[in-house]
């Protein structure tokens, strides 16, 4: 199996992760918790779908991307990601839930993992999985 098939797995898990997560935070009765973990989630899913993108820019011959931001720009160029825009505020929010614990902040970036960033993981993913 190779690097690139290994990280997809991992991202995929993690992706399935977030789902089940995204299903508990919708529920009427969803607590803090549930927010709070659903934020923990799109880290981990987060950071394994940059890498899984800058395994595959390795893969073509693309070696000098070495942050997130790096490979989110060439993977757009790529066509791997469709919309740069999400990617890079994903790339903020990310880095403001490892800094930065406010309330209203979480609330927000809750919304936006469950309306724009986990079909952002999709789409990857499945570009992704194409390649493979």
């Amino acid at each position: 199996m190779s690097k690139l098939e290994t990280k997809l797995i991992n991202f995929k898990n993690a992706l399935d992760r977030l789902r089940e997560a995204v299903v508990e935070f919708k529920r009427e009765d969803a607590s803090d918790v549930v927010r709070d973990g659903l934020i923990q989630r799109f880290e981990f899913t987060y950071e394994l779908s940059w890498k899984a993108m800058k395994e595959y820019l390795e893969d073509i011959g693309i070696m000098d991307k070495n942050s997130p931001k790096a490979v989110i720009k060439e993977a757009y160029f790529q066509k791997i990601i469709v919309n740069e825009k999400n990617w890079l505020l994903m790339l903020q929010d990310r880095n403001m839930t490892s800094h930065v614990y406010r309330e209203e902040m979480a609330e927000e970036i809750a919304e936006r993992i469950v309306t724009y960033y986990i079909k952002e993981f999709e789409v990857v993913l499945e570009k992704l999985r194409i390649q493979v």
